[in-house]
């Protein structure tokens, strides 16, 4: 199979920064499209695989999977897309397209395994895939993205990634008019969470442990804070969630947010993947039919509701632009929490 050389920033060890490379991509076959990334936003995911924090990252890493461009290329049988348009890759870039999970649009959770845009088995180079920290990406169209022309483009790139995320759990559990939604963490998840929620016309609470989140999370709309430390506070909105959104990205104990839902209430985790240390207590689940889900990024259309539905909606991050040379210090900071709320890199910075 013919390939491109491209510009790319990667990581080549676990314990490496990452720098400057090339990498292939294919040429686009029928039905591909040829993205040139205009915008590529940083997720935590990105820095946990360059990394290897999560065990399985195969090197060299090239991350990114939230990627906004141009199309320049179509394949002859391509039908979604023409060269000029505006288009994205989120998460995903293939899926088995057969199993149940896939014929109801759910590609994430694709029972035959989904290829993510990086660290994914290619199929069609060998090897695995690299994502949008480079200068241009090829997709099948059925995974890319139509992009609202009204919407500031800069400030897109998160919804592929932190959109979504959000987006899939207030609509798999019905958040209308009038829902009840809390929100636990102010970060990139967070606050999306809290936009997108106001925009389905819920009303919001954040719940937070620092008394400094309070005016940022009511400039972004949650209608209240609760401090989650102050039990007066936790005590004030016993039994009120009907869906509480846990964005935080490491180990805690949820057992205190279980008893300010709800009869019926969920907690569905979204920002931490691995091994709680604090069992659940169960009396609260069993005597008010409350439940612990969790929920990950969202399909290809759901991902394309959402965009229409921020463009609708006027919905977009708050991001704080960087160059594609400053990834690694981006890195630092986001490990900090230095940053409100998602890095977005400038790609036109790597063609320089």
């Amino acid at each position: 199979m013919s390939t491109t050389t491209v510009k790319a920033f990667g990581a080549e060890a676990k314990d490496k920064d990452l720098q400057l490379m090339q990498i292939e991509r294919r040429e686009v076959m029928p039905t591909d499209i040829e993205i040139d990334i205009l915008y590529c936003g940083v997720c935590h995911s990105d820095l946990h695989t360059a990394r290897n924090d999560w065990g399985g990252t195969k090197y060299p890493s090239v991350p990114g999977h939230e990627i906004i461009g141009r199309i320049t290329k179509v394949g002859s049988a391509v039908t979604k897309f023409k060269v000029g348009d505006l288009a994205g890759v989120g998460c995903l870039v293939d899926s088995c397209r057969e199993c149940e999970s896939c014929k109801q649009n759910l590609e994430q959770y694709c029972l035959n395994g989904s290829t993510g845009t990086y660290n994914g088995k290619d199929p069609f180079l060998g090897g695995h895939t690299f994502g949008g920290y480079s200068e241009k990406v090829v997709v099948d169209e059925a995974f890319g993205l139509h992009i609202p022309e009204n919407l500031d483009l800069k400030a897109v790139a998160p919804l592929l990634c932190a959109g979504v995320t959000t987006w899939s759990p207030l609509k798999h559990w019905n958040v209308k008019e009038g829902s009840k939604v809390a929100v636990v963490g102010l970060g990139g998840l967070g606050h999306m969470a809290i936009k997108l929620a106001k925009g389905l016309g819920a009303d919001v609470t954040l719940f937070s442990r620092s008394p400094d989140k309070i005016q940022d999370a009511l400039d972004l709309g949650a209608d209240a804070v609760v401090i989650s430390t102050y039990e007066n506070e936790m005590n004030s909105v016993k039994g009120k969630f009907d869906l509480i959104i846990d964005t935080v990205p490491y180990d805690h104990d949820i057992n205190p947010y279980i008893n300010t839902l709800n009869i019926s209430g969920t907690l569905v985790l979204v920002g931490y993947i691995g091994k709680m240390d604090e069992a659940l207590f169960t009396p609260p689940m069993i005597m008010g039919r409350r439940s612990v889900a969790g929920s990950v990024i969202g399909g290809i259309k759901e991902t394309q509701e959402m965009l229409d539905f921020c463009g609708e909606k006027n919905i977009l991050p708050e991001i704080e632009m960087i160059n594609m040379q400053n990834i690694n210090e981006a890195y630092e900071r986001m490990l900090k929490s230095d940053v409100r709320y998602r890095f977005v890199i400038d790609m036109q910075s790597l063609k320089n």
